[in-house]
């Protein structure tokens, strides 16, 4: 399991998924140079810290290496939402209140989501045939 990535890593890896093709550290470099005064040795080691951890694979280019995402940023953040529903010692509780804390455009991605994994489960507002029926009784038993 994934744990989560530090804040310089993160960074990093935003502009490995955004660009979603082959990057170098001075690419990565240039870039962050925009925001912040950081040095070629401080990419460098993030860019092998995370390939060492499994989050990028490199191939050699020339005197360089060339980084490529090993998955996409959802598949980390689903990673990470795994992670911490599997820790808790309640995890339908765990549900409850983390979809209580959802917003509406939220919810709505998460039906979507839901639609794609389990397209039989019906709408909220979709009422069922046999909803409101004594489903609690046993079937009766004809003597067979």
């Amino acid at each position: 399991m994934p744990r989560q990535l530090g804040e310089l890593e993160d960074t990093v890896m935003t502009r490995v998924w955004q660009w979603n093709r082959p990057v170098t550290v001075r690419e990565v470099l240039e870039d962050l140079q925009q925001e912040r005064s950081i040095a070629y040795t401080t990419v460098m080691t993030v860019m092998d810290n995370l390939h060492q951890k499994g989050w990028v694979r490199r191939e050699v280019d020339g005197r360089a290496y060339r980084y490529t995402a090993v998955s996409t940023r959802a598949a980390y953040a689903a990673a990470l939402m795994n992670e911490a529903w599997a820790q808790s010692d309640n995890p339908a509780a765990a549900l409850v209140a983390f979809f209580g804390m959802m917003s509406e455009e939220q919810r709505e991605a998460l039906r979507d989501a839901m639609k794609v994994v389990a397209p039989t489960i019906p709408e909220p507002s979709e009422s069922r045939p046999d909803e409101g029926a004594a489903a609690d009784e046993a079937p009766a038993d004809d003597g067979r």
